[in-house]
């Protein structure tokens, strides 16, 4: 089976993340994922369990005469992200693709003036959404691949060192690696396979929080409101107009920070606003937090104590201090795209993956593309090539350790 067909099987499944639940997994959905998942690896004939917080591992022994070569670990997520809608997934197909605007449903259209790579996929199997959905490329195609590889390396009974599998819930919340079991993965180092274009190595990424300003107001009518009421969505709107307004995420690229409000709710007695804050320098990243807090202060003097509460919680940092000691995780991925037949493409993550976090519990994790595209929304697509090329390279990071 090839790598996009088991993707068009997990596409289907509905696995959104909730950061609103206060459990682990966020929602119980991703069980559904994580069953199967273990059905498929025990049916190769791999070792593989999910845990009570819906963790998949799995363990492909070492080949005889390979027990010292290192440990392999490889890793995806199986939620989908909350920020556009991932029930009733219908991937469309489409063959020998002409490198043209797309119309997929709903009035959307994947344009070319939009998405410029389109006409490098000519000719190419592409995988859209119907314009309703997300496809969900993010991270059920590095899952796939994952599978793939693992399958085609039983199958062909390829000589490889020990190989260590593990499926997350909740990345996309920033808690994908809140109870991952390091030692239980028993891997030397990993790659997780959540990135983009094939062929794309990742092991710079975002210092990132998320910030909540819950704001208290005070309600009474308006005729008789003077000097007494306070409008919490006015003061929410007070907190943004406080934040440098060019620096949000469509005002700014590369290693460029940003405040990014993802959503807000409110009266006139009480308002919430939510912001994630990013920056891949670790100094500008604690001035954002610090600013974040002076606005909280700055708030409080203004209205009275207790009117804004702030909430920052550190999501993951960026892995790039615990790849550089061990850059042959890196290099080595290199070797292989090169191989594969591509040209490495090396850039931070403007965003996170599980392994930013990894590499600051022992295990260094940089990040493989997985062939994907415009990730998070009914704009999603990717390709079966892409999909193959991403597994080829999986084969050959193997390989190269191995030799």
């Amino acid at each position: 089976m090839k790598a996009y067909e088991r993707f068009l099987k997990y596409a289907k499944m509905y696995t959104t993340s909730d950061e609103r639940s206060g459990t682990h997994p966020s929602s119980s959905i991703q069980f559904d994922l994580a069953h199967c998942l273990v059905d498929e690896l025990k049916n190769m004939g791999i070792s593989a369990e999910c845990d009570e917080y819906c963790y998949v591992y799995a363990t492909i022994p070492a080949t005889e005469g390979c027990e010292n070569v290192p440990a392999i670990g490889f890793i995806a997520h199986m939620d989908t992200s909350p920020d556009f809608c991932g029930e009733n997934v219908s991937p469309r197909i489409i063959e020998n693709y002409d490198g043209e605007d797309v119309e997929l449903g709903e009035g959307r259209v994947l344009k070319r003036a939009d998405f410029p790579h389109l006409a490098e996929l000519k000719g190419r199997t592409l995988i859209v959404t119907d314009g309703k959905t997300l496809l969900g490329a993010d991270d059920k195609a590095g899952i796939a691949e994952i599978m793939t590889f693992a399958d085609t390396l039983i199958k062909n009974k390829l000589p490889h060192g020990k190989i260590c599998i593990a499926f997350t819930p909740d990345e996309e919340i920033g808690e994908g690696a809140d109870h991952f079991d390091v030692k239980r993965f028993g891997a030397d180092f990993a790659y997780t396979a959540d990135g983009d274009v094939e062929g794309g190595i990742e092991y710079e990424n975002f210092n990132a929080a998320g910030a909540t300003f819950e704001i208290n107001g005070f309600n009474i009518h308006p005729g008789s409101a003077k000097d007494k009421m306070v409008n919490a969505s006015l003061i929410a709107m007070e907190i943004n107009s406080l934040l440098p307004a060019d620096e949000i995420p469509s005002k700014t690229e590369g290693y460029e920070g940003f405040f990014h409000l993802t959503d807000m709710e409110g009266c006139v007695e009480r308002a919430t606003i939510r912001y994630i804050i990013r920056d891949h320098s670790a100094e500008s990243f604690a001035k954002r937090c610090e600013l974040a807090r002076q606005i909280e202060k700055q708030i409080n003097e203004a209205y009275g104590e207790g009117t804004v509460v702030l909430t920052l919680k550190e999501q993951y940092r960026n892995m790039e201090e615990k790849i550089r000691p061990c850059f042959h995780v890196v290099e080595t991925a290199k070797r292989a795209i090169l191989a594969a037949g591509l040209e490495p493409i090396i850039k931070p993550i403007r965003g996170g993956t599980d392994g930013a976090r990894l590499s600051f519990e022992g295990l260094p994790c940089p990040n493989l593309g997985t062939g994907g595209y415009a990730f998070h929304g009914p704009y999603e697509h990717i390709t079966v090539e892409g999909m193959d090329k991403a597994v080829e390279i999986l084969l050959g990071i193997v390989r190269l350790y191995q030799e």
